[in-house]
């Protein structure tokens, strides 16, 4: 074990990173940029050849890191699982999305695990960067790694470490946001921990894989109980008349004993509308009912159909019309400002409902030209972004802005739009308050 800490701490190792997504490929570029050499592999042959040809597919990733990354040789792509064996470290960062029942899917993790156990070899590293519930490094990954007689904490070394990716967040970036890690052993979080210290601004080591399990379900049910509170203080201040938006920021320049909050159209992203069902799910096992986390999420929920219910009731007292046969177009299918992400998007969810009601949707997003496949609204993949010219806008009966994009300008859109329908407050943050412009 001392001669891979040592290959850590000269950089010499080689680390495996699986799943070159929207977690994993940035983790793979830091790495590669700390000197090691990293082994990118993924199922998808596109990222693949994209990576390869140094090109990136994420916006905030550009071509010139990529392709300086591959000139240096410390950077390559492959769907060659067999490859694993040269790596001294296997990081996995695969998608852990939920059932229709919305129980967790560890498909891609366990179906990840079986493909690189046929070829681990002695001294390796594993570790587990997904989103899952409290367990599931030792349940669930460990048996299948120790299928061919390799023992975890002697033949290899089992960690996890939750990812804290924040696509777009210019501030703070990969290396700069500390590393949660906890292993199968006294080793296994050595060996983490030495890694990761190369990497990151600091590591912080906790007492087992569950621990480090349960600190991203803990950070990320914060927010959705958080952004639930803000949303209900939305419904009882709107019946009262007053403007939620203006007690927040009032509300934040107390100096302590109060963090910021905001309302919206719903949760999107892949860690708040999906990581409490995976600790409501896990706690079923153990008898302990989750009522205030799933409150919480009843409430996010929620929000999509409360959009539409606003934008119906506004279309027939600002436009004296019906939903039915409307034209809405929606801004932006990102779900948060600046990104190209459309992963469990809101959007999806009002464009679902209105379309029911019988309107006719379109969207534009400047980020996102067309809607990619998803599991959940495969009825609107390859469906395109329309220009955001006056003729286009003006054709609508109406405009929701959904993802409050930097790239629009909402002053035009505020011209030519006969309605306007803001779930983000971005029309009042830019003094474009207007009768037509309804909060939502």
């Amino acid at each position: 074990m001392s001669s891979i800490i040592e290959r850590f701490k000269v950089h010499t190792a080689t680390i495996a990173v699986i799943g070159l997504g929207y977690v994993g490929l940035p983790l793979a570029c830091t790495v590669a940029r700390k000197g090691f050499s990293v082994l990118g592999f993924d199922i998808d042959a596109m990222k693949i050849d994209q990576l390869n040809a140094g090109n990136s597919y994420i916006s905030h990733i550009s071509a010139d890191e990529i392709s300086e990354l591959r000139k240096t040789g410390r950077l390559s792509a492959t769907g060659d699982f067999s490859r694993i064996a040269e790596a001294d470290a296997i990081i996995l960062c695969v998608p852990t999305p939920l059932t229709r029942q919305r129980e967790p899917d560890l498909a891609f993790v366990v179906q990840t695990t079986e493909a690189i156990a046929p070829h681990l070899r002695r001294g390796q590293l594993i570790v587990l960067e997904s989103t899952t519930y409290p367990g599931t490094s030792r349940d669930i990954l460990r048996p299948i790694l120790e299928r061919r007689g390799l023992r975890s904490g002697h033949d290899f070394y089992l960690a996890y470490s939750p990812e804290r990716e924040d696509p777009g967040n210019a501030q703070f970036s990969t290396a700069a946001i500390p590393k949660v890690v906890g292993g199968d052993g006294a080793d296994a979080l050595r060996l983490a921990c030495a890694l990761y210290d190369e990497v990151v601004t600091h590591t912080v080591p906790v007492s087992s894989l569950e621990a480090a399990e349960a600190v991203k379900l803990t950070e990320n049910i914060f927010r959705s109980v958080n952004i639930a509170l803000v949303n209900e203080l939305k419904t009882v201040f709107e019946a009262m008349g007053i403007d939620v938006w203006e007690v927040i920021e009032a509300a934040k320049t107390k100096p302590f004993g109060y963090m910021p909050f905001y309302p919206g159209p719903g949760l999107g992203g892949h860690c708040i509308p999906i990581d409490p069902f995976y600790l409501t799910w896990k706690a079923r096992e153990f008898g302990v009912v989750t009522r205030f986390i799933e409150l919480a999420g009843e409430i996010n929920t929620a929000m999509p159909q409360r959009v539409v219910d606003r934008t119906i009731e506004a279309l027939n007292e600002v436009a004296g019309r019906a939903s039915k046969g409307a034209r809405v177009l929606i801004m932006g299918v990102a779900y948060k400002k600046n990104v190209e992400d459309t992963r469990e998007s809101p959007a999806f969810r009002i464009m679902e409902l209105l379309e029911k009601r019988g309107a006719a949707v379109s969207f534009h997003d400047p980020m996102v030209a067309e809607i990619p496949q998803s599991r959940e609204h495969a009825e609107f993949a390859g469906r395109r972004s329309v220009p955001l010219t006056k003729d286009v806008v003006a054709g609508f009966d109406a405009t929701i802005i959904c993802t409050d994009h930097d790239a629009v300008d909402y002053r035009n859109l505020v011209e030519w739009s006969p309605l306007v329908i803001d779930t983000r407050n971005v029309c009042a943050r830019q003094g474009l308050t207007r009768e037509h412009v309804i909060k939502a």
